[in-house]
């Protein structure tokens, strides 16, 4: 997928991802957790958390609500941007960072991260995958091998709130 026609998804979505990160804040965390995604190729019960991080260049905080997947007790993302040829601005910030805040429904960590790799890495993309199809039709976009990121919990942190964000990533 082109750049070009990664930016026109990311357009056409960006109302809807604005609103659900919105929902997700203002209910703390009893809203936006389950959407249904059904008309985007997603499951009707697909699972989505929030994460936060520091820009890298801004130093501003940004919170952003991602699909994720739960398997042998880590939480784990996709690094997709749509099937774009470059790596989303979270992916970048995060790698930038030793440590992740995340939020699953109304429980908020702060935790470790890693990327799985070899055999782990296909065992953890093959679950992602079977738990978010499209995420396949996003990496068939690309020649960049879409990163897989998972980090598990070592403690409880506050729920997130909108004033927590410096930052609103536009794209």
């Amino acid at each position: 997928m082109s750049d070009e026609s990664s930016a026109a998804i990311s357009a056409v979505r960006r109302d809807w991802a604005a609103e659900h990160r919105l929902a997700y804040l203002r209910s703390g965390g009893a809203e936006g957790h389950i959407m249904d995604i059904s008309a985007v190729g997603g499951r009707s019960f697909a699972t989505h958390c929030l994460i936060k991080y520091r820009g890298r260049v801004s130093g501003k905080i940004f919170i952003t609500p991602l699909c994720y997947a739960d398997i042998g007790g880590e939480v784990v993302i996709c690094g997709s941007k749509g099937g774009a040829d470059h790596h989303p601005a979270w992916y970048l910030n995060l790698v930038a960072s030793s440590l992740i805040e995340f939020q699953i429904a109304t429980q908020a960590f702060r935790g470790t991260w890693r990327e799985p790799e070899g055999a782990e890495r296909d065992k953890v993309w093959s679950f992602f995958i079977d738990c978010h199809p499209f995420y396949a039709a996003y990496q068939a976009a690309t020649e960049r091998v879409l990163p897989l990121v998972m980090f598990k919990a070592i403690e409880s942190t506050p729920v997130f709130k909108e004033s927590d964000a410096t930052g609103i990533r536009q794209n």
